[in-house]
């Protein structure tokens, strides 16, 4: 029987071996047959746009052509070159909006080459021949003495780190939560990335050595940034966004109401079959977070799951392929419309919409949607000070240098960022070129 723990919000609604169909891996990797199919349709363009399109410039005819003649783990040392964290981004980067969007097989028969896949495919093999050789495809430099402050252990600082120990520095990674990852451990959607992939790459990555991984460490808390900026030659700040938006209207601490991010984290962390739903969800927000939360609520069990967004579907941050996938689960989708109440006695019942135009102005119609559970995936905020801000992010100039001599920042704490992991990778790449150079280093 399903364990009730409020009225309508029960945890086990559905059986277990319904919850492993429906958290299933998305994208099922290609088979060595298939991915040769799939390479084979690359025109291996001479100045390719996909490359162009790519944020960490993977050159992508080149693996792709390197899968073709069968090696594969060539490809995949292609990829890493540039993308050490390759094997996550064929798995959640949105393709259908980079590389595939450009490919010229998209153009020409809307189809693209099955470039996330391929990569997959190619950076999936690599990682296993190694963990079963016991080898990894990249080695320190000599050791150059230097000492290098990481904060955030996600995709940008992982980045950071793995490149600045080739170079042969000495690396100490911190993060708050008890595990590395970022949100690619906590923040993506389960049927994403399945058999604990996350930590399996972090695994993989941590092999070059030189990196010193100092969990549950938050900034301002227990490390300051001007006791990093005392015992370090640099410092990288990959804070990511900690604090999330709250709705602003009347009856949002009710409840039943939470914040979308922290519910998906409970879903990467958690018991599938231990995990509350309710029997009416709503979800307020239009990008990929709101997304994840909404199609996972319909994968536990959810009755009714309704997304709600203020602007048009078209300016929506989620992709066209997420607002489908969301759709194909039975995801309602509203939009123009914003919360203005969350009603209930005590817990949530229901929540109040007022339709809005393109410029967010009422219209003075209203509604009200049924709800048991609420969540907010509005956005987040930067929780950290002592820095010049652009907006509500960190500033940087360049390869991400900050306000403060030999502090950069780069992911998605720090401004000119699209909260996409793949250009945080690229932002922390580039940043601990940066730094090496400034060091005068090599």
């Amino acid at each position: 029987m399903p364990n009730q723990l409020s009225a309508g919000i029960v945890a086990g609604r559905l059986a277990p071996e319904e919850l492993d169909a429906n958290f299933g891996d998305l994208h099922p990797p290609l088979s060595g047959h298939e991915a040769l199919v799939a390479a084979d349709r690359c025109y291996f363009c001479h100045d390719a746009p996909c490359i162009a399109a790519c944020p960490t410039d993977i050159d992508i005819p080149l693996f792709i052509r390197q899968i073709a003649t069968g090696t594969p783990e060539a490809a995949a040392k292609t990829i890493l070159s540039q993308n050490i964290l390759g094997g996550m981004c064929a798995r959640v980067c949105p393709t259908e909006t980079l590389c595939e969007e450009a490919c010229v097989r998209e153009a020409a028969e809307g189809k693209p080459v099955k470039i996330g896949q391929l990569q997959r495919y190619a950076t999936d093999t690599l990682m296993q021949s190694g963990m079963e050789a016991g080898t990894h495809p990249f080695s320190r430099a000599a050791s150059t003495g230097r000492k290098i402050a990481v904060v955030g252990a996600g995709p940008a600082g992982l980045a950071c780190a793995h490149r600045l120990a080739m170079k042969g520095h000495d690396v100490v990674l911190f993060d708050a939560k008890p595990k590395a990852g970022g949100l690619n451990e906590y923040g993506i959607a389960a049927y994403k990335t399945v058999d604990g992939f996350a930590q399996a790459e972090v695994d993989w990555l941590m092999q070059i050595g030189g990196i010193t991984l100092e969990s549950g460490k938050a900034l301002g808390r227990d490390i300051t940034l001007d006791g990093l900026r005392g015992d370090f030659d640099a410092v990288f700040l990959g804070l990511g966004l900690g604090g999330v938006n709250a709705l602003g209207v009347s009856g949002d601490n009710k409840d039943g109401v939470r914040d979308a991010v922290d519910f998906i984290a409970d879903l990467r962390q958690g018991d599938l079959s231990d995990l509350p739903v309710g029997r009416d969800v709503v979800i307020i927000g239009g990008g990929m977070t709101a997304v994840d939360a909404a199609v996972q609520s319909k994968l536990l069990g959810a009755l009714n799951v309704t997304l709600v967004y203020r602007r048009s579907r078209a300016r929506m941050n989620a992709s066209v392929f997420e607002q489908d996938l969301a759709a194909s689960k039975g995801v309602r989708i509203i939009c123009n419309a914003q919360p203005v109440a969350v009603h209930g006695n005590g817990s949530v019942r229901e929540i109040e919409f007022a339709y809005v135009g393109d410029d967010l102005s009422e219209t003075g119609e209203t509604f009200r949607l049924a709800a048991d559970q609420v969540f907010r995936a509005i956005g987040q905020s930067l929780e950290f000070d002592g820095l010049d801000l652009d907006g509500r992010k960190i500033a940087v100039s360049g390869a991400g240098k900050t306000s403060l001599d030999g502090v950069w920042a780069g992911g998605d704490c720090a401004a000119g960022g699209d909260d996409l992991t793949v250009t945080a990778v690229a932002e922390g790449r580039d940043a601990a070129e940066d730094i090496h150079a400034t060091l005068g280093a090599g």
